[in-house]
């Protein structure tokens, strides 16, 4: 895995943390909330997408709206489903499992489905990072029973619907050649529109929401699709199978961020995972 996909790989990772530790401050919004900020994100993804459309020289393809509309079918499950862990569940078990489950997941459909092949160091260090994500959930559940079961399925669910999102992005850009800006520019568009009647149903709380959480919604409109353009960059030049777990580097930040200001318990058993996962980021960057 070379330098600079390791590189984007770190900065979507911070990127990423940052855009669920505002979810999370924001988790009673629901789907609403989930169309505000995929909504004001179009005001940064369309210049970029019509940018690189200008420059590349490149004619629209229907094979891109139609791996887009899959993508975006797929973003908004995800989307929901974390969103609705983040209020039912605890940000230091939902959010490391569901990053932990993703890349396993990914990881073992990119050896099984796209034939893939990692080499041991590679293979070594996605376990690792596996191992470390689980450890850092383990030590974030609730000492309530049925509260750490909640978020660790919430967690689960939203672990497979990464799995399926990324696996799917990852043939879009191989396979039909997207360009990842215009991809991810089209990919939006659809998923506020998917969301639209949802939201104008709602249109009272809709406003609530941007009266007083629109910095969680511009944060989330900004990081989030840079913390996607740049994984998808990053998938053009290094293999899914390795560029899927490096990304939970995120992992680190986000317990610290759940540790410092939401509250929440053990940082010294999260720091044991937060070693770990390092270990797994090194060992994948030396494969």
């Amino acid at each position: 895995m070379n330098t600079a996909a390791v590189t984007l790989t770190i900065v979507a990772a911070l990127a990423h943390a940052l855009w669920n530790f505002c979810a999370k401050r924001s988790s009673d919004g629901g789907p609403p909330f989930v169309w505000l900020y995929h909504t004001v994100s179009l005001a940064v993804r369309l210049p970029a997408a019509a940018m690189a459309l200008i420059l590349s020289g490149d004619r629209p393809e229907l094979s891109w709206l139609l791996a887009a509309a899959v993508s975006a079918a797929l973003h908004v499950v995800y989307s929901l489903v974390l969103q609705h862990g983040y209020a039912v569940g605890d940000m230091s078990v939902v959010y490391p499992v569901a990053r932990g489950s993703g890349p396993l997941l990914s990881v073992s459909a990119a050896v099984l489905l796209l034939g893939e092949r990692p080499g041991p160091l590679g293979l070594i260090g996605a376990g690792a990072v596996v191992v470390g994500v689980f450890v850092i959930g383990l030590a974030g559940s609730s000492d309530r029973r049925d509260q750490a079961m909640t978020s660790v399925f919430h967690g689960e669910l939203t672990g497979a619907a990464i799995a399926a999102y990324t696996l799917w992005d990852a043939q879009a850009m191989n396979s039909v050649s997207v360009p990842p800006l215009i991809y991810s520019g089209a990919t939006c568009v659809l998923q506020s529109l998917v969301l639209a009647p949802h939201a104008l149903r709602r249109r009272h709380q809709v406003a609530g929401l941007w009266r007083t959480r629109w910095r969680d919604v511009l944060a989330i409109a900004v990081l989030s699709p840079t913390a996607y353009v740049l994984v998808l960059y990053a998938m053009r030049i290094a293999p899914v199978s390795l560029v899927a777990p490096a990304r939970e580097l995120s992992i680190v930040l986000g317990s610290v961020l759940a540790w410092r200001w939401l509250g929440e318990p053990h940082p010294g058993r999260r720091l044991s995972g937060a070693a770990i996962v390092v270990f797994g980021i090194v060992t994948i960057a030396g494969a």
